[in-house]
This record gives structure tokens, C-alpha cells and sequence, in this order.
């Protein structure tokens, strides 16, 4: 917090703040407590009317009472990472996109609208990177349409958390009565750990996703545009460890983009879970992936994966940004993410 010369505590932010990264002090309000204080950590999204509203890395918005104030600044846009890769928002959203492709896209200024006839809403959502050009107003108009012709319900994802990422938008969607519907968190690390975590000899690589790994895929009833997604990418690979059924054992998918690594879709059968099939998994993908000139890795993991995001953070990986879906109101989605 920012101290004066006579040590006291200073607000030293205003409204010609909206849009930075903040931490402030305030006054609590509860009386059950023996804190006087709390203090919040975010980006600044609006000073309206004597209350502010600052939306945190998972991209929780807090209101506070100006009058509540008693110490705040503006503070770097992002924190210094304490391990894995380094890298920018934009740089893994373009990744992450390249890895999950639409059948279906068009440009809006600098938003990419795709679709995939409903599969998933990552390739059926709009990519806002920046300027759409138009205003938003009528931006989200222009949205609404495009998805409306294709019988879809309208989705922008968003990011919050990391430099460059996407809190404001996030908010003039709120005001505007779109709805979030899906947050998860997109993690990163170093590759080579993975690929030495376990013994990956028994793996099974393929180019396309054959009868078998579709078997153990947890979206059952593969259209032709599903098989188009999971095949889309620079550089694909799926991974099968063979069971004593006609089901594999388990699952992966890994798409090698440069420096980068994406998984997805590790799954392991049930009756298998905690033997170390999914490491197995994911060290012959990256393995693979060493071998054409990756050396990072990044990954989507749900908030209420306890399991994943224990196997992930075991192998080196923490969360980069959270990333949201949001939907129009107007509309009834129930697309997975």
C-alpha cells in the first residue's frame, strides 16, 4: 500500500484508473470480525456513483464503497511468474485457438467469430483480441446475427488474470445482461518434465482419432464436425494405451504449435483411475512433441477437476489466466467448453 512521508496510508487512485491493475484497502464492513481491513488485488473496471468494482484474477468482480477506502495504487499489469514458460495472454490465445479450430470462421474487426455446428463452445464462440470496429453496441449486434443464421446461441470468450487479458470487456458484457456460464483456467509449464515422468513404452501414437480413442472419448456420438475439431491443429497427435477390452485404457490428445504443447482430452477409464495412466499419457505426447521442437506446454483444466488439476500441478504446471464464456441472454445454450 502507499505511504505518505508521515506514515500515513494514501489513496493515490481514481476513475481515470478504469481499466489498470490495482490493490486497495478498505474499511470491512462486517462486524463479526476482528479485521478492520481488506484488501483487494484486480483490475479496476468501473468508479461509478461512489462505488468501485475491481475484477480479480479468476474473474470474481468486488464492489467497494469509495468511502470505504483507505489505501490504494495502480500496480504492475501482471505479477512475475514463479515457474514455467513465459508468455503473454495473446500469444496463448492464439495457441490455444490454432489448437481447437472452428469448420466455420469469419473476422469482425479484430474478433474472430467461429463455429462448429455446436461442438463445444471454444469452436463456437466469438475471440475478441482486440478492436471488433464497430462500437460494442453494435459489435454484439453484428454477433448475434451471425450466430442466429447458424442456429447457434451467441458465446464471446473472455480472459481475466494475466496482462493484456480482458477484464473491461468482461465487464460491459455483464452490464449488457450476458451471462457467464463457463470459467476454467488455461495452465502452463515446461515440457520436457512431463515426458520424463513416466515410462510411455506401451503408448500407441496416431495421427487421427481412431474407433478405439473415440471409443473412450467422454463425448459419445462423434459427428463428422466433431472429427474435423479434434483433427484440427498444426501438428495432432492422439495417444492410446490399450485395455483388455475394446476400449482403450486410456486417452490423449496433443497439438504441437512451435515452442508449444497443447493436451487435451487425457482421459483414463474409470476402473483405472490413480495408476498413472494419465502420465503416462501425456510423457509419450510430449515426448513426441520434444522430438518436433517443443519445449513448453499449456493445457484448460475446470475449476472442479480436483483430480486434474492435482496431476497437473504434480507435474510442474500453474495457472496462467482464467477464461470465461459468456452467453447472450436472449439465448438458451448448452454447449460443453
Amino acid at each position: 500500500m502507499e505511504i505518505s512521508a508521515a506514515g500515513r496510508l494514501e489513496v493515490r487512485i481514481t476513475a481515470a484508473d478504469v481499466g489498470k491493475r490495482v490493490s486497495v484497502r478498505c474499511l470491512t464492513d462486517a462486524e463479526d470480525t476482528t479485521e478492520k481491513f481488506t484488501d483487494t488485488v484486480g483490475v479496476l473496471t468501473s468508479w461509478d456513483s461512489g462505488v468501485l468494482t475491481i475484477t480479480r484474477k479468476g474473474g470474481a468482480s468486488v464492489r467497494i464503497s469509495e468511502s470505504s477506502l483507505v489505501a490504494g495504487k495502480v500496480v504492475p499489469a501482471a505479477p512475475a511468474r514463479r515457474r514455467g514458460p513465459s508468455a503473454g495472454y495473446r500469444e496463448l490465445a492464439h495457441v490455444s485457438s490454432r489448437a481447437w479450430r472452428p469448420v466455420e470462421s469469419e473476422r469482425l474487426g479484430e474478433w474472430e467469430l467461429r463455429a462448429a455446428a455446436g461442438y463445444t463452445r471454444r469452436a463456437n464462440s466469438v475471440l475478441p483480441l482486440g478492436d471488433p470496429g464497430p462500437p460494442l453496441d453494435e459489435a454484439l449486434t453484428a454477433v448475434r446475427r451471425w450466430y442466429g443464421d447458424r442456429g447457434l446461441p451467441a458465446y464471446i470468450q473472455t480472459a481475466t488474470g494475466a496482462e493484456g487479458t480482458q477484464e473491461l470487456l468482461c465487464a460491459e458484457l455483464e452490464r449488457r445482461g450476458w451471462t457467464r456460464e463457463v470459467t476454467a483456467e488455461l495452465w502452463v509449464g515446461a515440457l520436457a518434465p512431463v515426458a520424463d515422468r513416466a515410462d510411455a513404452s506401451g503408448v500407441v501414437l496416431s495421427r487421427s482419432a481412431d474407433e478405439a480413442w473415440l471409443a473412450r472419448y467422454q463425448r459419445k456420438g462423434v459427428s463428422e464436425v466433431a472429427l474435423k475439431v479434434l483433427g484440427s491443429g498444426p501438428s495432432v497427435w492422439f495417444a492410446t494405451v490399450p485395455g483388455e477390452g475394446a476400449e482403450p485404457a486410456a486417452i490423449g490428445r496433443c497439438v504441437v504449435d512451435g515452442r508449444w504443447a497443447g493436451f487435451a482430452a487425457v482421459e483414463v477409464d474409470p476402473a483405472l483411475r490413480r495408476r498413472g495412466l494419465g502420465s503416462v499419457v501425456m510423457a509419450a505426447l510430449a515426448s513426441r512433441a520434444l522430438e518436433e521442437g517443443a519445449s513448453a506446454a499449456w493445457l484448460q483444466v475446470e475449476a472442479e477437476n480436483v483430480g486434474a488439476r492435482a496431476l497437473y500441478s504434480g507435474m510442474g504446471f500453474s495457472a496462467h489466466h482464467a477464461y470465461h464464456h459468456y452467453r447472450d441472454s436472449r439465448d438458451s445454450g448448452d454447449g460443453s467448453s
